[in-house]
């Protein structure tokens, strides 16, 4: 192997450090960024629509854990994809809108950072400054993944404890001074939530446990990964969805429906000043600044490692462009450099909408492939596959329906960017055949 190879180091992560990774890409992204987003289409009925997420997302999880631990790699979802399609257009496709879906996930989580930060400031400063504050995070990111494995896990370990428990005081603070009544109304201002809307805030709050993938991509990365990858999946999940239904109940209990989505973006820090004052709003914001910046770091180091291993697979192209050091550095400085100009271009709606997007296209083409192809080679039940792909094409199709009708714009950029990268991706291919038919 060169130097420029990308450079793995096996059993790097323990089952612990692999979790807190997972937790911290999903939390980060999950409660602070979409809570406001969610309640948007579902309603008073939001807690709901997380804990459906949750389901689907462990029917998804299947697929993933099946695979991994019949073959344990890093860059696994390129893996997964390659064992059930071979090297051809719909493998590089579906992995590429994966890892754009995962990139996107980072500009939402920089940008949700840069939102709750500006709370901190009552003269209320220029939005202008989220997308300043969302790429100066991105550039932390980027300058700690340098420092390699142990500093990701040391740091993911310690600030997903610091999260998970700030947010469950968050929560239970909230409830005891709220006294437990419930007052949000399950009927929105819009006229309650249609199924189709409600279906639609599903999809986005799938988003919100998607981080799980993070631990597939880790693969052979983790320790005894045949057994660790599929535990630290279901103990992620598990710890996201007790966590949110904890904190949505706390919300729900702070502000009414009409004030959670007016404070959509920075929902949490604007539901704690009611129920804890000043300084319980900045707690809120110390750990929302935490959450994301942890779960912005745990998400790059996975993406850096995807864009790697799709390049030794030969599934993209890959040029130094003079840069110094290996593969798996060079995919990190490309990671943070389209992640930074999503948080720079687009809203946290526009965002999570185009992140929804891709990950279920994508999802699905995993759970057909696996159904197709490797069902006997893993052990998986048809049954569980198909449910999966039924309930992604529901919601998929739920949400493209909703957004066609509330912003068409965005579910058009959704689909030509899809069609680009299907075409992108044929060509390239296309090219490498006819290069190794010529030599």
């Amino acid at each position: 192997m060169s130097d420029r190879s990308a450079q793995y180091k096996k059993g790097s992560l323990s089952l612990l450090g692999t979790v807190a990774m997972g937790t911290g890409v999903m939390i980060g992204a999950g409660i602070f960024a979409l809570t406001g987003q969610v309640a948007e289409l579902a309603g008073g009925l939001f807690p709901i629509a997380f804990i459906v997420a949750a389901i689907i997302s462990g029917f998804s999880a299947y697929s993933y854990i099946k695979v991994s631990n019949a073959y344990p790699s890093a860059g696994g979802i390129a893996m997964i994809l390659q064992k059930a399609y071979g090297k051809t257009t719909v493998t590089g496709a579906a992995a590429l809108l994966m890892t754009l879906s995962m990139i996107i996930n980072e500009s939402l989580v920089a940008r949700t950072f840069g939102t709750y930060t500006l709370r901190l400031f009552p003269s209320d400063p220029a939005g202008a400054w989220v997308p300043v504050l969302a790429v100066g995070l991105i550039v932390f990111a980027f300058i700690v993944n340098l420092a390699g494995n142990k500093a990701i896990a040391t740091v993911s370990n310690i600030s997903a404890v610091l999260k998970i428990g700030g947010l469950l005081v968050f929560a239970a603070i909230a409830l005891v001074v709220s006294g437990l009544s419930l007052e949000t109304s399950i009927v929105p201002p819009s006229g309650g939530p249609s199924l189709g809307s409600f279906v639609g805030g599903v999809a986005l709050a799938i988003l919100a446990f998607k981080g799980f993938t993070t631990i597939t991509n880790a693969g052979d990365e983790v320790t005894e990964p045949k057994k660790n990858v599929g535990r630290a999946i279901i103990i992620s999940l598990v710890i996201c969805l007790v966590v949110y239904l904890a904190v949505c109940f706390a919300v729900a209990t702070s502000l009414t429906l009409d004030q959670l989505i007016a404070a959509k973006d920075y929902a949490l820090a604007q539901a704690a000043r009611p129920a804890m004052g000043k300084y319980g709003m900045w707690f809120t914001i110390g750990i929302a600044m935490i959450a994301t910046a942890s779960g912005l770091l745990a998400s790059v180091f996975a993406v850096s490692r995807m864009l790697a291993m799709l390049t030794e697979m030969k599934l993209i192209p890959h040029s130094h462009f003079g840069m110094p050091g290996n593969i798996q550095q060079h995919t990190l400085v490309y990671t943070v450099v389209i992640a930074a100009v999503f948080a720079a271009v687009f809203d946290l709606s526009r965002i999570a909408s185009l992140g929804a997007i891709f990950y279920l296209l994508m999802d699905i083409t995993i759970h057909w492939g696996v159904l197709r192809h490797l069902h006997k080679d893993v052990g998986a039940n048809r049954v569980i596959l198909g449910t999966a792909i039924a309930l992604d094409i529901i919601v998929l199709g739920a949400f493209l329906a909703v957004k066609g009708s509330s912003d068409p714009l965005i579910v058009v950029i959704g689909l030509v960017s899809v069609g680009i990268v299907i075409a992108l991706e044929r060509f390239y291919l296309q090219r490498l055949r006819t290069k190794a038919e010529q030599d």
